[in-house]
Order: structure tokens, then C-alpha cells, then sequence
């Protein structure tokens, strides 16, 4: 018998668990459905790009046909190991804008999420290797935040030549201003990744009322009524039950992709949905798996006249043994690196009140994903839609758990989205054109010289868009009740039941997403042992 059963060891799961397992008087479950983060590609930066092909550590999801991308089926990777998404992204540290978390403030009815109070608990989490402890950054938190030990020479042009077309040079987008390019900082610690398992589960772990579950798929909730009482969960061919004891909880922290499903698969959701597959209904809760956003990006991509970038190339063996030794005993070179080493934010229009496309910026060739190796040397800029208006769902394609959900995220369904990608491109070809990065060009690979008007920018859009892996708000927060969770994240409707991770988002962020989730989850567990407290949001005196 547990008090609290988290289902789910990612981004959110490990600093939950790791909260409510701070009270020795309470028995805490911790239940992952991947393997533990043994792998050495997860620990060494760049294995990132041999992570995608991982069917082991990746749920290597599919979603629906996309009308508007050709008919195409996107491969969306999530991450399935203790630690989560965090143990296999490219590990930038972003929060997003101010204005992200003023909106769910106004969705939730309560200051607890607004911007006053997460900044706080960004604070709280983070230690900065560079910044320290300022108005903007913490030091002393377990989630180490970092520069990158070795920078390639292309990523520090990138952002020069955004110098050149008057974009500024921003050497810190959690400080002050998001606006500009610059180097990303990173979850790492010593040359080394620090996702959620290294940063809040290990030490975590040595705790006697902390139990953690790998390869234990959750199946089912286990409900008493309108009551969640435990779970049912599946490991090697074995079923078996955990329970709850009185007053306990279950935690939902499977992300936006799994938790959604989870639900849905125990009867709690839309209820024709779950009729359609046999499923008894428990709780009519039509909002399950709806409002889902996520940033739909595009690449653009150049063939190199050197061999400064990091290549598959004969050429690049005397500088791999000589990196490989770097990054042994010196924890440096290009194995340090998050492939995404600079970047940052933009207007895609001057009329925009804030920056609304993201860069990403990789010195090397990355093709589908890392899943098809790319011969030679070039670099790859990745631009997103921070804001896009296209909204998705979550569902079901059996009642079988074992089954992958339906996933439908209707990228480009509203137009100006397709308006906003077609002005970043632009802009994003500008910049690679620049005196600064057109030095390092052989050619434009992608999308090549044949590709000039906009009708021509949005079919090549049409036919190579892909996530950037940022799928949120299926479980959607709010103080309205047709919202999934409330301001607590309690399931409307549902005794000792709440999700605590990227799904309850009321909205995109507008940047990368693992630093909000474990936010997130800092959030939720003051709020579940009642160290913070849900208040109206104060009111502006006219």
C-alpha cells in the first residue's frame, strides 16, 4: 500500500517523487514503463543523435496522416526511461516568455501560476554553473544548468551573423529579454547530461519509503466509483496491482502523449470515445486528450566547404579518437556537445508584440530525425513556430494498453500558421546568408536553389515539416469546469487522482518544454503538501 503512486519517471515524474518521498512517513511508488538510464548514449551529449533509432529507450510514436503536411504519418520520439523525454532531448534550458505564464494565471484563476511565483520556482531548481543566484537564476537546486564546455566555431558564427542583419546578441534568453540569438545553455553538469533522473532521482533512490518500478507499464487506473484506489500495471507478462492507502493518490506524470491515453483507457474522458472501444465509462470528462499544441519545425540545411563541423567523414576519424579521449578524461570536445549549441528567438513580423519562431542552430547534418546517417560535412538550422494556432488531439486506437494511442496533431490546419513558418524561413535563409555564416557554404541543400516563391517555401514546408518534440496540453488546466485538472491539477470529478507533467499546459510556452515540466512539477508537489495555496488571482486596481 502506497500514500502516492506517480506513474510516469520523466521530467516530472523524478522531482515528484523525489518531493513526496522527502517525508519518511510516507510510501512512495515510482512506476516507469522503459528500462533504467543505464545506456552511455544518454549520459554522453552527443549520443543524442543516435538516440532516435533506440526502440528500447524511445516510445517511437506515430502520429495520423497530417492533411496539411502531404498525408503524412511524423515520428514523435518521447522518451521511455527513467528520466524521461530529459534523458534523451537535446538538453536546451529555455523557460519561455513571461507572458507564457501571465495566461495561465488568467486560465487558472490564481497568481500560484503565475509569473511572480514560477520564477520562483525556476530559482528553486536550478543550479547555475554561470550565472549563479541573481533576480534571474538560481544556484543550490539539484537540476544543474550549464555553458557548454566546447563550442564549434559555425554555432559562434550563427550568431554573428544574426549581428550582421541587426538581430541582437543575447547571452542569456532566461534573463531580462528572450529576444536574439546567442549559445544555449544546457542541463549538464561536468560535460555530462543532468536530465530529471541524475538531477532528483539518485539521490532520491537511497530513501527506504521510495520504490521505483522500471519496465511497469500501468495499464489501468483502479477505481472505486468516482475514486482512485491504485493502479494496475504490466511487467514482463506478469499483471499485478499496487494500492493506495487512505486519502493516497495517484499521479499522473506520463506526459502529454500517455497520460491522456491512461485515462481514457479507465473510463475517464469523452464518454462516446470510450464507448466506441467497450470501455466502461467512469467519469464523462469530454476534454481528455483535446487542446493539444506543439511547435511544428522545418530545416534548412547547407553542405560545408571545410571540415569545421562535426561530419561522417574519413576525414573526421583523427579527430574522433582525439574527442573521444577529450571527453574521458577531460569531460571536453565535440561528445560535450547538445548538437543544438546556439539559437534563439525572433519576430517573425515587426508587428509581433514578442519573439514567435525559435532557432536551432546544429553544426552538423541532421536528417529525419538522427535516423538516417548523413555522409560529410554541413550544418542544419531547425526554425519553429512558437505560437501556432493549430490544435490536435490525443485518442484511442483499441481498448488494448498495449497499443500506441491516436495521435493527431493537425499541424498547418489554421493558416496563418503556415503564413508565420513561410516568414521564418525567410528570415532563417537570411541569416545562413549572412557574410558570417555564407564564408562556411559549399551550396543550400535544403530546400535548395529551385525554391524561391512562397507557394514554393510552403510545399517544401508540406513535405519536410517535423516536430521539435513539444507536445503539451491534452490534460488542459483551468478554473472552468470543462477543464481536465483544476488549479490543484486534481482530475475534475475524480477522488485522489492528478497529472502533473507537459499535459496540463493551458498553452504552449514559447520555447523548449522540459524546464516548464519540471516546474511544473515543483508546483504540484507544494501544492500537494499544502505548502502552497490556491488563492483568486489578484485583480489590477483601476
Amino acid at each position: 500500500m502506497y500514500d502516492y503512486i506517480i506513474v510516469g519517471a520523466g521530467s516530472a515524474g523524478c522531482v515528484m517523487a523525489n518531493r513526496l518521498s522527502a517525508d519518511p512517513s510516507k510510501r512512495v511508488a515510482l512506476l516507469e514503463a522503459g528500462p533504467r538510464d543505464k545506456s552511455p548514449l544518454i549520459h554522453m551529449p552527443l549520443g543524442i543523435a543516435l538516440l532516435a533509432n533506440s526502440k528500447k529507450l524511445n516510445w517511437g510514436f506515430e502520429t495520423e496522416p497530417q492533411e496539411h503536411l502531404n498525408g503524412r504519418r511524423l515520428f514523435w520520439p518521447r522518451g521511455k526511461t527513467l528520466g524521461g523525454s530529459s534523458s534523451i532531448n537535446a538538453m536546451v534550458y529555455i523557460r519561455g516568455h513571461k507572458a507564457d505564464y501571465d495566461y495561465w494565471s488568467q486560465q487558472a484563476g490564481t497568481d500560484v501560476w503565475g509569473w511572480g511565483r514560477v520564477s520562483a520556482l525556476f530559482r528553486r531548481l536550478e543550479d547555475n554553473q554561470r550565472f549563479g543566484a541573481d533576480e534571474h537564476h538560481g544556484r543550490g537546486g539539484e537540476l544543474s544548468v550549464s555553458e557548454l564546455n566546447t563550442v564549434n566555431p559555425l554555432s559562434r558564427d550563427f550568431v554573428q551573423a544574426g549581428r550582421e542583419l541587426q538581430i541582437p546578441h543575447n547571452g542569456d534568453f532566461n534573463g531580462a529579454s528572450q529576444e536574439g540569438l546567442g549559445l544555449y545553455q544546457v542541463t549538464q553538469k561536468d560535460g555530462r547530461r543532468c536530465s530529471s533522473a541524475q538531477a532528483f532521482l539518485r539521490r532520491a533512490e537511497e530513501r527506504s519509503n521510495l520504490e521505483v518500478m522500471t519496465d511497469a507499464r500501468v495499464t489501468r487506473i483502479v477505481m472505486d466509483g468516482s475514486k482512485a484506489i491504485g493502479v494496475t500495471l504490466r511487467q514482463g507478462k506478469e499483471y499485478r496491482q499496487l494500492r493506495l492507502n487512505p486519502g493516497g493518490e495517484v499521479i499522473l506524470s506520463g506526459g502529454a502523449v500517455n497520460s491522456p491515453q491512461l485515462l481514457l483507457l479507465s473510463g475517464i474522458g469523452n464518454a462516446e470515445e470510450m464507448k466506441r472501444h467497450g470501455i466502461p465509462v467512469v467519469h464523462h470528462l469530454p476534454e481528455v486528450g483535446k487542446n493539444m499544441a506543439d511547435h511544428l519545425d522545418i530545416t534548412l540545411m547547407h553542405a560545408a566547404n571545410s571540415s569545421l563541423p562535426i561530419g561522417v567523414a574519413l576525414s573526421f576519424l583523427p579527430r574522433g579518437v582525439a574527442g573521444l579521449f577529450s571527453y574521458i578524461f577531460r569531460r571536453r570536445g565535440f561528445l560535450t556537445s547538445n548538437v543544438a549549441e546556439s539559437g534563439g528567438f525572433v519576430k517573425s513580423s515587426p508587428d509581433r508584440e514578442r519573439p514567435n519562431v525559435q532557432f536551432h542552430f546544429l553544426p552538423t547534418y541532421l536528417r529525419d530525425h538522427g535516423r538516417k546517417v548523413s555522409f560529410g560535412y554541413g550544418y542544419t538550422l531547425h526554425i519553429c513556430d512558437l505560437l501556432p494556432k493549430s490544435r490536435g488531439h490525443i485518442g484511442l486506437t483499441s481498448p488494448d494498453p498495449m497499443d500506441n494511442p491516436l495521435i493527431q496533431p493537425n499541424y498547418l490546419s489554421d493558416p496563418e500558421d503556415m503564413e508565420t513558418m513561410i516568414a521564418a524561413v525567410k528570415l532563417g535563409r537570411r541569416i545562413l546568408d549572412a557574410p558570417a555564416m555564407a564564408v562556411h557554404s559549399k551550396y543550400e541543400v535544403q530546400p535548395g536553389n529551385a525554391v524561391h516563391t512562397d507557394d514554393e517555401i510552403a510545399a517544401f514546408i508540406r513535405e519536410n515539416a517535423e516536430t521539435i518534440y513539444h507536445p503539451v496540453g491534452t490534460c488542459r488546466m483551468g478554473a472552468d469546469e470543462a477543464s481536465v485538472v483544476d488549479p490543484e491539477l486534481k482530475v475534475r470529478g475524480v477522488e485522489g487522482l492528478r497529472v502533473v507533467d507537459a499535459s496540463i499546459m493551458p498553452s504552449l510556452v514559447a520555447g523548449n518544454t522540459n524546464a516548464p515540466t519540471m516546474m511544473i512539477a515543483e508546483n504540484a508537489a507544494d501544492i500537494v503538501l499544502g505548502r502552497a495555496r490556491i488563492l483568486p488571482r489578484a485583480r489590477a486596481v483601476a
